[in-house]
């Protein structure tokens, strides 16, 4: 059986509010759980209507409040945004109280524009010190030195596992090197993904947190119960995809009939490009697209987002998904 995980954006469904997309959120996690879903992980997003998990740790709080054995995370906290010692707090708060839950997803990204950026208050070139962010980070979750003068509390001594989230060879060489689990962005950004995946694991050094590479990829799903029906559900990724080349932003639209007729060519390359890894259909074309993916990249674990307007249709996606992931068989990692 595959190991399957959620990556939710709490995406704001036109004629909805932030606050309905956060306790659907919460509702879904619910579902994930009962299913057997390993992770429930949300991601940071600044300045997008579309996207109400901006406060990432805050969302992470909600959920694993209301759920119970799930592992719940951030995929990712983009850690130019803040400083090491402010992510440290915020989740040895979440380890302390919510023990052996927690996630730590790091990306290297500011997940928005530069405007927002400026608004955060952080230096543009933030980035070019996340490796040395990351280690900072390490080291504040760690247990304390002796005579240790700077101490996170909560914090120390939580060791929350840390993760390193990345779309290019940049942090899956940074992964190997710190001996972490990696994450790649496949769900959108898919270029270098076999070659990412291949680096990370020819590289890795064994580290306190693992002993051996452990690799994720992401994947969009949408399932339902006739390929016909998964496919008009799709259109609202599309549409949102087509909406990214266009520079536009908004809510996550309402499935068409006609996607075609929504995007120009130029767009629907992009778009389709962006979307290479996505499954979409019924139980048994989910279960052989998914298979492949297993098949073809030797991840451990997947990771599934599933943007879906109608908040029922995507728990029902997930739930379908639970279903076919029985009949999965786990890929050997490549070497």
């Amino acid at each position: 059986m595959a190991v399957l995980s959620v990556l939710d954006l709490a995406p704001v469904p036109e004629g909805a509010t932030p606050g309905v997309a956060l306790a659907n959120s919460l509702d879904l996690a619910r579902h994930a759980e009962a299913w057997g879903y390993r992770r429930f992980w949300l991601a940071e997003h600044h300045g997008m209507v579309g996207i109400a998990s901006a406060a990432t740790s805050v969302v992470i709080g909600h959920v694993a409040a209301g759920t119970s054995t799930i592992r719940v995370g951030a995929g990712g906290i983009m850690l130019p945004n803040h400083s090491p010692l402010v992510i440290a707090e915020q989740f040895g708060t979440l380890a302390e109280l919510f023990p052996g839950r927690i996630d730590l997803g790091l990306g290297r990204a500011p997940g928005t524009d530069q405007r927002t950026v400026r608004a955060l208050r952080r230096d543009p070139s933030a980035a070019d010190t996340f490796p040395q962010d990351v280690l900072e980070l390490k080291a504040l979750l760690a247990d304390p030195e002796p005579d240790q003068a700077l101490i996170a509390v909560p914090g120390a001594g939580t060791r929350v596992p840390l993760w390193i989230l990345g779309s290019s060879l940049f942090g899956a060489q940074l992964a190997a090197l710190l001996g972490l689990p990696y994450a790649f962005a496949s769900h959108f950004a898919p270029e270098a993904l076999l070659q990412a995946l291949a680096v990370y694991r020819a590289r890795f050094q064994p580290s306190d947190q693992a002993d051996r590479p452990y690799a994720m990829a992401g994947v969009n799903v949408v399932a339902a119960e006739t390929d016909e029906e998964a496919r008009r559900l799709f259109t609202s990724v599309q549409q949102s995809f087509a909406n990214l080349v266009r520079g536009t932003r908004g809510r996550l639209q309402p499935p068409i009939d006609d996607i075609e007729a929504y995007w120009t060519p130029r767009e629907k390359a992009h778009a389709e490009g962006m979307l290479r890894y996505s499954v979409v259909g019924s139980r048994e074309t989910v279960r052989r697209g998914l298979q492949a993916f297993l098949d073809e990249t030797g991840v451990d674990e997947v990771m599934v987002a599933s943007a879906i307007h109608d908040h029922g249709a995507r728990v029902a996606s997930y739930g379908i998904l639970a279903e076919v992931a029985a009949d999965l068989r786990p890929a050997r990692s490549a070497a």
